[in-house]
């Protein structure tokens, strides 16, 4: 069980930055710029984001680091306040559009989306095997 949750993770961590400059590349070229730049700012923040995620939950679940859960939950509800000010400012000043930056913050729904279904499928083949 622990090889398929370590697969879907390293596999969210490596696709998460592949969709997100593909994405934005995509963006960039065909789109008007303040949507190119709602997708690539919306998926740099839920990128970087997931990213310090993980490594805050790595260094304190390590048996020389190990951390308070109130520890934890600091980091994770200061990262989610300044990822809301941020979001904010960038709406409220107009610098990007939302719905670009709504699709931008998307990137880790279809990483893991991808990853499950990567996952769903090498099991149900294994089972009809």
């Amino acid at each position: 069980m622990f090889s398929v949750q370590q697969r879907i993770l390293e596999f969210v961590t490596k696709s998460n930055w592949f969709i997100f400059a593909v994405s934005s590349v995509l963006a960039l070229v065909n789109m008007e710029l303040d949507f190119a730049l709602g997708i690539l700012t919306g998926g740099l923040i839920v990128t970087l984001n997931f990213h310090l995620l993980a490594r805050t939950l790595k260094k304190s679940f390590s048996p020389s680091h190990l951390s308070s859960h109130n520890v934890i939950l600091a980091k994770y509800y200061i990262r989610f306040a300044l990822s809301g000010f941020l979001i904010f400012g960038l709406i409220s000043r107009h610098v990007v559009d939302p719905l670009g930056l709504l699709l931008g913050l998307s990137v880790v729904v279809v990483s893991i989306t991808l990853a499950t279904m990567c996952e769903l499928t090498k099991h149900l083949f294994r089972e009809a095997v």
